[in-house]
């Protein structure tokens, strides 16, 4: 997917209405080519949501008469109602965008019309479910037909279909009201991550970065990591402090602040680093990974992720350790150690830990050929 979506870009510098049209029979495709792949790690499905969102604007902003036009919206929406997975369902999410004029949107969203009043019918039981109901809401905001849009999602509280109304107030300047109705939004079944987004940028496309920041830029960006969480918030907000803004997200996580050793580390914060570490439990091999890689150059943090690891792995602490592990934890140590001249000091340190009772730490003289503290 990744190497079509590439092909379709460099063509689109070239020849944009060809591929617009490589765009729209990729769509077309890719759904049936998909339906017998196993999907339960959600990697195929969030490519494909990323292929959607790079091919939308080289199907919006393609030169092409009416005509032309028309068919591919006609193929998509084919594609869209066929699929089953389903794969290409936010395509409804920019169908406004695909329409690329008013006129074109204000026709689709007539046609739509009707099944997504019945989707969106305020008594449940007279409710429906249609496939085109966001389309049709996004095709109302392409058309600025707002009064509508509004009045449809008046007495809906589900985001997908609410957030099209927050839009429709920000495309009228009404940005105060458009914060207040996504926080109303918000329930067990919203995504908040979603609407914290979405205020944090109306906030700051009004020039208010500072309460940005503190209502919603800390839960924003929530990454895969914690320290790719930190490295989001700050390339968000690059004029303030990097120290500050990890305070601030250890602060969102009492009792767990050790998740952030890894963001502190990276960022040269090398004693706060080892004071989250002392804090809350951190993954002792990620410990001993530090102790071995900064043992010349950051000495005194290497000394103590090291002693930390090895208590960390006495304690029963890590997955899957292996004795590679304990030994580079405490190597690690020791050659930052040596590094410092304080070789003695710190095997003393390590032979405390290691006579400790307990089967980690049974594990960890095993590991090291160590028995009673000495070597």
């Amino acid at each position: 997917m990744r190497e079509a979506v590439g092909e379709i870009a460099k063509v689109a510098r070239k020849d944009p209405a060809l591929a617009a049209e490589g765009a729209v029979v990729f769509l077309e495709r890719v759904s049936p080519a998909l339906e017998q792949v196993d999907s339960s790690s959600g990697a195929i499905g969030s490519a494909v949501n990323h292929a959607i969102a790079a091919l939308v604007p080289v199907i919006a902003q393609a030169p092409c008469d009416g005509a032309t036009r028309d068919a591919w919206l006609e193929r998509l929406w084919t594609a869209h109602v066929a699929d089953e997975i389903p794969y290409i369902e936010r395509l409804g999410d920019y169908w406004g965008d695909l329409c690329a004029s008013r006129e074109v949107a204000s026709r689709w969203a007539d046609r739509l019309m009707d099944g997504t009043r019945r989707a969106l019918a305020p008594a449940r039981p007279t409710r429906a479910f249609f496939r085109g109901t966001s389309a049709c809401l996004s095709a109302l905001l392409t058309s600025q037909r707002f009064d509508e849009l509004m009045q449809l999602l008046a007495a809906e509280t589900f985001w997908p279909y609410k957030q099209w109304s927050v839009k429709a107030l920000l495309a009228q300047g009404r940005k105060a009201e458009a914060v207040r109705q996504a926080e109303s939004c918000r329930s067990p079944w919203t995504n908040d991550r979603a609407v914290d987004e979405m205020c944090e940028a109306i906030l700051l496309s009004s020039g208010l970065a500072e309460e940005a920041y503190r209502r919603y830029g800390l839960r924003a960006h929530t990454a895969g990591s914690y320290a790719a969480t930190f490295r989001a918030v700050t390339k968000q907000y690059p004029d303030r402090a990097a120290r500050e803004v990890l305070d601030d997200l250890v602060g969102t996580t009492p009792g767990i602040e050790g998740k952030w050793f890894a963001a502190a580390k990276d960022a040269g914060f090398f004693d706060y680093a080892i004071t989250l570490a002392q804090s809350s439990p951190v993954d002792p091999k990620t410990l001993a990974r530090a102790a071995r890689d900064f043992a010349e150059s950051e000495s005194e943090f290497a000394v103590e992720a090291g002693i930390l690891a090895v208590e960390g792995f006495a304690n029963g602490l890590g997955f899957e350790v292996t004795g590679a592990d304990v030994a580079m934890a405490y190597s690690g140590a020791m050659n930052a150690a040596t590094t410092l001249g304080r070789s003695a000091e710190i095997r003393q340190r390590l032979a405390d830990v290691l006579r400790r009772d307990g089967v980690g730490a049974a594990f960890v003289r095993q590991a090291l050929g160590v028995f009673g503290g000495s070597e």
